[in-house]
């Protein structure tokens, strides 16, 4: 038999790592010494600790060890095949952010795209024509519309079909809910530059556009001013009106 030191050295652990084993079921020692409160362990108990350390070097964290310890092989297979695939998730989330962070140190943006989902959304629009984009600042300021629509891939290149939303008359457009890349614009650098710099971002992350990019313009109650790009992506959209 062994005290806790002894396992601990023979197993290349901590004292503390077994008492909370001990703490929480996982590995109780084979006796305890009513007087003294030595925990004695033997070669059961040191196949046991074996079997959890080697588990964890598979992945598998304590709460599911807790269950597989002593279960069938098949059943530890399982687990661990399911552990695998969220693995292999995680690892391609780590690799996506990764991929993105290095990007804006590589291309600095002054915006910070998020990518997203949103429910379907119906808008009353005036749809018009616009034949160079210096006109959206005018219509803009004129009409002060809560949201533009551009139906733009990248920076135009000539004319382009844009609307604006519009209390009286006009059209229902009705928007799907879809997968979009939103961004806040900081009022420092406007609302041209952080399009140009949220299409070339959307250009390098291999994000199709899908759909009109909206541009929503926001008033709090204290009277504070946002922009809010908001562009559809990676499937095509169906855009009808009603």
């Amino acid at each position: 038999m062994w005290r806790i030191g002894q396992l601990a050295r023979m197993a290349g652990v901590s004292q503390r790592t077994l008492r909370h084993y001990d703490k929480i079921g996982l590995l109780v020692p084979a006796a305890v010494d009513r007087v003294t409160g030595y925990r004695w362990y033997g070669v059961a108990e040191l196949s046991r600790l074996e079997r959890i350390r080697g588990l964890q070097r598979l992945g598998l964290p304590l709460r599911r060890i807790t269950d597989l310890l002593d279960a069938p092989e098949e059943q530890v297979r399982q687990a661990l095949a399911e552990n695998v695939t969220s693995l292999h998730r995680d690892i391609a989330a780590l690799a996506a952010t990764a991929a993105q962070a290095e990007d804006h140190l590589m291309t600095p943006l002054s915006i910070l795209p998020q990518q997203t989902t949103v429910g379907p959304r119906r808008l009353r629009v005036r749809r018009l024509r616009i034949e160079h984009a210096s006109e959206l600042a005018v219509i803009c300021a004129a009409g002060s519309p809560s949201t533009l629509l551009t139906w733009l891939g990248g920076h135009p290149t000539g004319g382009f079909a844009a609307a604006v939303t519009t209390d009286r008359g006009g059209e229902q457009l009705i928007l799907p809910a879809r997968a979009v890349v939103r961004a806040v614009v900081p009022s420092s650098i406007g609302v041209v530059r952080a399009g140009e710099e949220l299409f070339g971002w959307l250009h390098r992350q291999g994000l199709t556009v899908a759909g009109p990019t909206l541009e929503d313009h926001l008033i709090d109650a204290g009277g504070a001013h946002a922009t809010v790009l908001e562009v559809p992506v990676d499937r095509s959209h169906h855009v009808g009106l009603a």
